[in-house]
């Protein structure tokens, strides 16, 4: 069994490097919030528009993460390697893909969704240099599978703050024309965003180079094409890759929601959005523990072991969680104030941000239960806990923001309603589904 001590030592470094990687996040809605609402509201529509994109990526690494973790906990050390390699190339040549689409189609797509011309040719300024990130990101996400799926995650911190302060000197540089730049506003945050990858891709191809045992993870040559590997990566990722494109489409979907009730709402969403994704970290940061240490425990034969593992994590991950909301509840002028100076717009972001406190409280149990499920190797059950959930997700977000129009922070209940019901799916999983058996 797991002690509190190995828990965090594997979650911290992944803790770290979530909330340094947030820094761009952050940084983009701080400097942009100071440009205009248009331009806060084009980096929020394309911004999403990207991460579900990026999500496909992060959906197959996480899918790798499970097997390359399982490998790990039964100490077959040399199979981790060629799971890393061949999803390094799978996902090249799923960014290239990507990249022609929506250079073929991004337009059109974003033109059906947003109502507000001026926000429209903001999303697409934004878009048209932000998708080079693809080529880098969709790359670095096997990075960061290889590491939490060996538990070896202090190396994510240390990427994760060289790509943050990377950006943030870009964006300072680029968004308002400082150190004999231009002043490139909404464009240069993007272009920002892409560089900090890149420089993110090459810290991880130094590092492992210099510091990892190459012969003993089977990383020491490059292999040919293995389709029957591929294959067997895809039966565990593919269900990961649709479970997190879809969770970020209906994402998309509730600002497509609120971005028709006007510029103010949508730069409302935005912000609250940007402190939301922060309060998240630790949630995610030990959700991914448990994922990686459930599939570990489960390849070294400790299935017993497993739902007090996961109890021991929620726990963990609540309290925590109840500092933050605490603290966001008592003072939620001065976490606004970080995005904008505008009083009227912190004023009228402060009913939301109380919402969402709620809904973090039972984010932190329901996201590490449902990493539970993925990191017993069932994906596919995964997938349809997910998907009963966002059924419910999308048709509560046309019903109260396309059709009654509510105010936003009405909106944002949307994310209780979410947590609940992947609470409860996924309790459901434990307590009924045979999962002790699953193999990968």
């Amino acid at each position: 069994m797991y002690t509190n001590k190995q828990i965090w030592s594997v979650s911290y470094p992944i803790l770290l490097s979530l909330l340094a990687q947030n820094v761009i996040n952050v940084t983009d809605t701080a400097f942009l919030g100071r440009v205009s609402e248009v331009a806060l509201g084009g980096s929020a529509m394309g911004g999403l528009f990207y991460i579900c994109v990026f999500t496909i990526a992060f959906g197959f690494s996480t899918g790798s993460q499970i097997v390359i973790a399982r490998r790990n906990g039964e100490g077959r050390y040399t199979d981790v390697g060629p799971v890393m390699i061949q999803g390094a190339f799978f996902l090249l040549a799923m960014a290239l893909l990507m990249f022609g689409f929506t250079q073929a189609f991004g337009g059109n797509i974003m033109r059906l969704l947003v109502s507000s011309e001026n926000i429209f040719n903001a999303t697409m300024e934004f878009l048209d240099w932000r998708i080079y990130g693809f080529f880098f990101s969709f790359f670095n996400v096997m990075f960061r599978a290889l590491y939490i799926g060996i538990t070896r995650t202090k190396v994510l911190t240390i990427n994760a703050v060289v790509m943050a302060l990377t950006n943030v000197i870009l964006d300072y540089a680029l968004i308002f024309g400082h150190f004999g730049l231009p002043e490139m506003g909404i464009k240069g945050a993007a272009i920002a965003s892409v560089i900090a990858e890149a420089v993110s891709t090459l810290f991880f191809l130094i590092y492992t180079y210099i510091t990892v045992n190459l012969r003993k993870y089977g990383l020491n040559h490059l292999r040919s094409f293995d389709p029957a590997l591929l294959m067997r990566i895809l039966s565990i990722s593919c269900f990961t890759m649709l479970q997190y494109f879809l969770a970020m489409a209906t994402w998309f979907l509730f600002f497509v929601a609120v971005e028709r009730l006007g510029q103010r709402q949508l730069a409302i969403a935005n912000i609250v959005r940007s402190i939301y994704i922060v309060m998240l970290i630790p949630v995610n940061s030990l959700s991914t523990t448990a994922n990686s240490l459930v599939s570990n425990a489960i390849g070294a034969g400790g299935i017993n072991q497993v739902t007090r593992l996961i109890k021991k994590i929620a726990r963990f991950s609540f309290f925590i969680m109840l500092v933050l909301v605490t603290f966001t509840a008592l003072f939620p002028q001065a976490m606004l104030s970080i995005y904008t100076n505008e009083t009227a717009l912190i004023t009228e972001s402060v009913p939301s941000l109380y919402v969402i406190c709620i809904a973090m409280l039972i984010a932190s149990v329901a996201n590490v239960v449902f990493n539970g499920v993925s990191g017993t190797g069932n994906t596919q059950a995964a997938l349809m806990l997910e998907t009963i959930t966002i059924v419910f997700y999308g048709s509560y977000i046309i019903f109260i923001g396309i059709w009654l129009k509510a105010p936003v922070e009405w909106c944002f209940t949307i994310e209780i309603l979410y947590y609940v019901l992947l609470l409860l799916t996924s309790y459901i999983y434990f307590k009924k589904a045979k999962w002790q058996n699953k193999r990968i």
